[in-house]
């Protein structure tokens, strides 16, 4: 199986030793919608991998007609969709009829990652769980991503990222004690659930080099969610004894630190080094603060971070936000504006490190279109995709093809609704 898995990345145009990208000579079966799916496999795609998007046919991903836009939900080609999914092959299968589940059968035969996010259950049903694929393939890394992950006593429940948010004790803590508790102002349940499951596949794929094995990860948004708590939240619970509680911009852990009003303007400014604090009381001409008795000690500061917040206020009205931003960045207390998304995406520094990919005009939509990046870069080149996304099953007849089909056999699938 083995070695029939590297004939085929040969015949790809991949060899090991002239890899474009991480992943390149990966192939992903991506069977996931909306957000947490999609946006792992982007993660991947944009590492090299070739993503084969399957979907109902017919309807496709949820998500093609999700956005604030109704007129590319009308195109099938939603907002929510545009954002995940560049770089991908679309193909349309049904994995409820028999012959369906033969195409699939014979796609993993020479696949190397199966990622789904169904109810936990749902591939059972349909005669395509792990142990069924890795019978076929044994090399095969399975993912998948749900709610509560595929066992436990909440494993059957529905969810969506403000379920989960509303389980992890995440809104518990946004917001202060009259406003929390509030969601998130994005998907941050979705997305760790998201990144957790690409790393997992990346490093399963890594082991699969030296032991041939495949893998079965299961991926849960709310541990998922819990394990990117651990430093602070839960750490401080578990090991410290403190329950945590909503502080809206105040940290925990540090004083001064939150968001503070200046003559113009709001302003972040975090103090977690003593030395900080110090240049902060000389940047603002409190000199004095320094060894005032309430605030000398961090510890001591933090238990009269009320008492402290007033007097910075008030000096901080001499100046804007502004000016203050560049006068304790020249000093080395570490502070910044509080921007819009497209303020941010505006931003030099945005525009620096190549973040946003614009990619012109794109005939399925008839306008430009604009994604995001990975959120690092390679020392050997900019992940990157070149392809936008796809239109429903744009790619159906070129990965049957792939897979040995023929033209004939291909139009009578399409006749019998398979694809």
């Amino acid at each position: 199986m083995d070695e029939d898995r590297e004939t085929n990345r040969h015949q790809r145009g991949v060899t090991a030793t002239a890899m474009a990208l991480p992943l390149s000579g990966v192939r992903v079966l991506d069977l996931t919608n909306i957000i947490a799916g999609p946006l792992c496999s982007y993660q991947l795609v944009m590492m090299g991998a070739e993503v084969i998007k399957i979907e109902v046919p017919g309807t496709g991903d949820l998500s093609r007609k999700m956005g604030a836009d109704p007129g590319l939900g009308a195109k099938q080609m939603g907002a929510s969709f545009l954002a995940l999914n560049a770089g991908k092959q679309s193909m349309t299968l049904d994995l409820k009829r028999a012959r369906g589940k033969e195409v699939f059968k014979r796609l993993v035969r020479d696949a190397d990652v199966v990622l789904e996010n169904f109810r936990p259950g749902t591939m059972k049903k349909l005669g395509l769980d792990y142990p069924v694929l890795k019978a076929l393939n044994a090399g095969v890394v399975y993912c998948a991503i749900s709610g509560f992950g595929q066992a436990g006593p909440l494993a059957q429940r529905p969810s969506y990222d403000q379920i989960i948010q509303g389980f992890s004790g995440i809104m518990s803590l946004t917001g202060d004690e009259n406003t929390a508790p509030m969601r998130a102002g994005y998907v941050v349940c979705d997305t760790m659930a998201a990144m957790t499951a690409a790393f997992a596949v990346a490093a399963a794929l890594y082991r699969r080099q030296t032991t041939g094995a495949g893998e079965m990860i299961d991926v849960s948004m709310l541990d998922a969610s819990l394990a990117t708590m651990a430093a602070w939240t839960i750490s401080n619970y578990f090991n410290a004894g403190k329950e945590p509680v909503p502080m809206g911009n105040e940290s925990h852990s540090a004083s001064p630190s939150g968001t503070f009003k200046t003559g113009n303007g709001l302003l972040n400014i975090v103090n977690n080094e003593q030395k900080q604090y110090e240049a902060l009381c000389d940047a603002i001409g409190r000199p004095e603060l320094k060894t005032d008795a309430r605030f000398a000690e961090r510890n001591v500061r933090i238990r009269n971070r009320a008492l402290l917040r007033p007097i910075l206020e008030e000096a901080l009205q001499a100046k804007s936000a502004q000016e203050w931003e560049r006068l304790f960045s020249e000093a080395g207390v570490p502070a910044g504006p509080i921007l819009t998304v497209p303020e941010i995406l505006a931003h030099p520094q945005v525009e620096s490190r190549g973040l946003i990919k614009r990619s012109g005009t794109v005939d399925a939509l008839g306008r430009d279109l604009s994604v995001t990046r990975l959120g690092f870069q390679l020392a050997s080149g900019q992940p990157d995709v070149d392809a936008p996304p796809p239109r429903l099953g744009q790619h159906t007849d070129a990965v049957l093809e792939g897979a040995g089909y023929t033209q004939d056999e291909i139009a009578a699938l399409r006749r019998e609704g398979v694809v």
